[in-house]
């Protein structure tokens, strides 16, 4: 029989959705599942972006420009100039999702066995996206007592080499959702400056910001021009996931010109999705101040929920709507698998996501799980009731 290759062999599994065949078994039992293992908000999609696709009158879909259309990636530049991020259209190459984008900047920036220093816990398909560019995640470690805060500066520059090629951040970050402060921002400036190499930064969550904290984008950053790549996408801003729209922003000429022969070579993103996208450009800031509000009120629920437990610990959360605790267990993995297949609490259990494929570390994050607060209110509640009743119930 023929034999695959060793990098699909070494492709990490979802940390997400590898669980999604033990959910689906307890739903065929009638046992109903609360989700809080991804990130698909319940939040409306802008209706002008429906609208947009039903409305429009093509004869042919045919493919759209490589880098998206001009007109579309004009308005995504104005929504950057409306965030005080001072970019053009010649600066944007639309993707099929803000994960073609990081696989584009991989795959530009880095050849086989190159390195990316990344904090940890990140998100989990940065692993994937490295094992399918043959690049390195070279870890730096965030700790749940300090929030998830930057680590040290100098135990970044610990682990630069000749190979490396980057610092990738998520900010606000997923699973954490810690927000990177502008002096954080501004201290990896200097240092990616310092040993002339890339600030790729993960910026889908920009507009879910709470406790009156703002963004910082490393695009605002002076002198960063060069070293400066974003990753952003409309899948959580305008709860459009299905759409698989995302952007890849620089100021780099070359290495705009670079990643766009990989565009190419996919020909071009999905013209309906891009009409939809370009129609929700338009949403009002009142959206956003909503689905704000009920993120925090959510947020504020989860961890005061949670704290009742004894035995957690929790990161609280700046932005985005994630976080992670840090459960009184040994192995989260059996934990979440457990909760599927031998627990339910009247008829209902929970899948969440073990937090240990959120690291690179061998060994870390084994008793921490990622929590997605993208649930109403009560169903918030009754996940963590049933969590509660489920840890004392666990003797694994």
């Amino acid at each position: 029989m023929p034999s695959v290759s060793n990098k699909g062999l070494t492709m990490p599994q979802s940390p997400i959705r590898k669980l999604v065949p033990f959910s689906e078994n307890a739903k065929k039992r009638g046992v109903n599942v609360i989700h809080l293992n991804i990130g698909q908000p319940d939040i409306k999609t802008p209706q002008q972006a429906l609208d947009a696709v039903k409305n429009n009158n093509l004869n042919v879909l045919e493919y759209s420009r490589t880098e998206g259309s001009e007109t579309f990636r004009t308005k995504i530049a104005k929504y950057y100039i409306k965030n005080d991020i001072q970019v053009s259209a010649t600066d944007i190459i639309v993707t099929t999702g803000g994960s073609e984008a990081l696989s584009f900047t991989m795959n530009t920036i880095a050849d086989t066995n190159d390195e990316i220093i990344i904090p940890e816990p990140f998100y989990a398909n940065y692993n994937g996206f490295a094992t399918a560019c043959g690049v390195t995640v070279v870890p730096v470690v965030a700790k749940l007592e300090d929030n998830f805060a930057l680590p040290p500066i100098e135990e970044f520059e610990k682990l630069i080499t000749s190979r490396t090629k980057a610092i990738l951040i998520c900010n606000p970050g997923n699973p954490t959702g810690y927000l990177y402060s502008k002096e954080e921002i501004q201290k990896l400036a200097v240092l990616v400056k310092k040993h002339n190499i890339f600030l790729v930064a993960d910026e889908v969550y920009r507009e879910f910001t709470y406790d009156d904290k703002t963004h910082t984008s490393i695009l605002k950053e002076e002198g960063l021009e060069e070293h400066a790549i974003v990753i952003d996408s409309v899948s959580k801003r305008y709860s459009m996931c299905g759409a698989r729209i995302g952007y890849l922003v620089s100021k780099n000429k070359e290495f705009m010109a670079t990643a766009m022969k990989f565009a190419q070579a996919r020909l071009s993103p999905p013209t309906y999705a891009q009409i939809a996208t370009e129609a929700a450009l338009d949403t009002p800031d009142s959206y956003f101040a909503k689905v704000k509000e009920e993120y925090v009120a959510r947020r504020n629920i989860l961890i005061a929920e949670l704290e009742q437990i004894e035995g957690i610990k929790i990161a609280k959360p700046q932005g985005a709507f994630y976080c992670i605790a840090e459960l009184p267990i040994k192995d989260a993995d059996h934990f979440a698998q457990w909760l599927l297949e031998d627990f339910n609490l009247d008829n209902e259990t929970v899948m969440v996501a073990p937090a240990a494929g959120f690291y690179a570390t061998e060994g870390l994050g084994k008793n921490q799980i990622r929590i997605a607060y993208v649930l109403d209110q009560e169903s918030l509640k009754r996940a963590v009731l049933i969590l509660k009743e489920a840890l004392k119930s666990y003797k694994g």
